[in-house]
């Protein structure tokens, strides 16, 4: 008797841990979030199908052995994100980046070892303002057997401060820019193999506000999205590791925003009321795949086009973001519900590329209600 079977959608959701989120998702197919408040081609070794409880299921379906059990760790905790300027006047800002290795949960019984800028994927979102003086450190500890650096791509400078700010373990270097055009851009390591550094989490946002500052909302948001390459498939357990054969043909195992599987929703969920105003600066470390970004359930009042202040465009459903980009989106709520935050390249879902924004309040029947 044949005791393989297919796994389907349902199932390997939540093997990756994302079960819950898909639910209503499910029904229309049918990753500090905070608030403001040396490699060379090994030949693939290909798992045996199998069945049972040691199977686990990669996002075609075909279930596979799992050779690890599962780990329990905790995610990463929550990336820093930096208020709004509140000054005038240009002034200095003082970016402080440690290199730090976290092994840390990548999805449901899925332990990864990441690569980060102060403990975080995203790093902070930093902000500064039109005409400020950025002044950056980077400190990389003593064990931890790679060299790094930083390049800000609000940098107007070779490289974007990446040759001024490689340090090999045990070194801190530092380096200076003055902010120059306004905008949400992205920030990376630029270490050859320089898609492996940002595939392992080395990836944030720095925001540079335009002289008269951004229009308050009642709440911001920061959320960005990476791919990630694994040795095991989506879903199989165990302390995964880096494939750098995935990553060169560009077929990531993992899908994510802010690092994780999972790590927007429960209690790690956006969360905001019915008549309040939402901002959400979001970027594309990459490495490889771009992003198009929409909210089931509502529609952008005013997005960032490219990451561009100077350029917003108004009433938007979905707005692509290249890797190594970033936008800002801003809209108001109008009604309650869970509204679920995708890469609209949905077969993504099931790597992972899924959050939630948690809006409560009066329902509004005049706007959407069952008849």
């Amino acid at each position: 008797m044949n005791m393989q079977k297919a796994v389907g959608r349902r199932e390997v959701l939540r093997r990756i841990g994302l079960a819950g989120a898909a639910v209503p998702v499910v029904g229309l197919l049918g990753a500090a979030c905070t608030d403001t408040e040396r490699t060379t081609r090994a030949p693939r070794v290909r798992a045996t199908p199998a069945s049972g409880a040691n199977a686990a299921a990669p996002a075609n379906g075909v279930p596979i052995v799992a050779t690890q059990s599962a780990v329990d760790l905790p995610y990463l905790p929550v990336p820093e994100m930096f208020p709004p300027i509140d000054r005038d006047e240009p002034g200095i800002v003082q970016v402080y980046l440690e290199v730090q290795e976290v092994e840390a949960k990548l999805a449901d019984g899925v332990g990864y070892k990441y690569w980060t800028f102060n403990g975080t994927v995203p790093g902070p979102m930093f902000r500064a303002r039109v005409g400020d003086q950025v002044e950056v450190t980077l400190s990389n500890p003593a064990d931890s057997g790679v060299g790094h650096n930083v390049d800000f791509h609000s940098v107007t400078g070779e490289g974007g401060g990446a040759e001024l700010s490689r340090v090999s373990p045990g070194e801190v270097k530092s380096f200076r820019f003055k902010a120059l055009k306004p905008g949400v851009y992205i920030y990376h390591c630029a270490v050859a193999p320089v898609d492996l550094h940002i595939s392992n989490g080395m990836y944030g946002l720095m925001v540079v506000e335009p002289e008269g500052g951004l229009p308050p909302v009642d709440h911001e948001f920061y959320v960005c999205q990476g791919d990630i390459y694994t040795k095991g498939g989506t879903g199989e357990p165990g302390m995964q590791t880096f494939d750098m054969e995935r990553m060169w043909d560009e077929r990531p195992t993992y899908v994510v925003f802010n690092g994780a599987v999972g790590s927007l929703t429960g209690e790690r969920a956006l969360r905001a009321k019915v008549g309040e105003s939402v901002r959400i600066f979001f970027g594309v470390g990459g490495p490889n795949l771009s992003s198009s970004f929409h909210v089931i359930g509502e529609i952008f009042d005013r997005v960032a086009t490219w990451g561009s202040f100077t350029s917003l465009a108004e009433d938007v459903q979905t707005v692509t973001v290249a890797p190594g980009g970033a936008t800002m989106v801003e809209f108001t709520l109008e009604v309650p519900g869970t509204f679920v935050l995708v890469d609209h390249s949905l077969s993504r879902l099931t790597k992972g590329a899924a959050g939630h924004l948690i809006v409560e309040g009066p329902e509004a029947p005049d706007i959407y209600t069952a008849i």
